[in-house]
């Protein structure tokens, strides 16, 4: 739309765009560029929270969650899902379970690494991404790349659920510190 103003001059307006939806892209002065990658990343983290989020006691509500990359050095969807977690726990909202994120990357030699490094990323031949619940140890998410075995994925899995172990205790101690009296 272009409107001329009171000196002459013609400015353009962008359409504001508003839908529906957990995490909207922010509508802002600066432009923001999404590829078919960071889509479908969103689309990951948007699903999982969805799925763990009790919507229905608040139905007349909107959630915007807007996660920022400072630095990336790999596992970048597990850190987006524990950072959307961590975000809900803090702001208080309802949730049929937690949730976490863990990255398997499978190297060359068939070697399972977790947390993987960017360069660990590059050089494996396989990397998946889960989304594992707080309460039965369940996959509420999995994002693949590469290929690997069906053995070589349930050994994925199993390790993912060992690892998430880790990352809820991690969540209980952050909680713990930031709501002690004795701090």
């Amino acid at each position: 739309m272009e409107v001329c103003s009171s000196d002459g001059f013609n400015v353009t307006l962008r359409e504001f765009g508003c839908e529906q939806c957990l995490l909207s892209r922010p509508d802002g002065s600066s432009s923001f560029i999404q590829g078919v990658k960071e889509r479908s990343q969103e689309q990951c983290v948007r699903e999982t929270c969805e799925a763990s989020l009790l919507s229905s006691l608040h139905p007349r509500s909107s959630l915007t969650l807007i996660l920022q990359v400072l630095h990336n050095d790999g596992s970048l969807l597990s850190c987006f899902l524990n950072a959307a977690c961590m975000a809900f726990m803090d702001a208080g909202l309802p949730m049929s379970c937690l949730f976490c994120g863990v990255t398997c990357a499978i190297a060359s030699d068939g070697q399972v690494i977790t947390d993987p490094t960017a360069t660990q990323e590059k050089e494996s031949r396989a990397l998946l991404t889960f989304a594992i619940d707080s309460t039965e140890q369940k996959v509420l998410m999995s994002s693949t790349k590469g290929s690997f075995s069906v053995h070589e994925l349930q050994e994925c899995i199993a390790i993912s659920q060992m690892a998430s172990e880790k990352i809820f205790q991690f969540y209980r101690e952050s909680v713990q510190r930031r709501y002690s009296k004795t701090l």
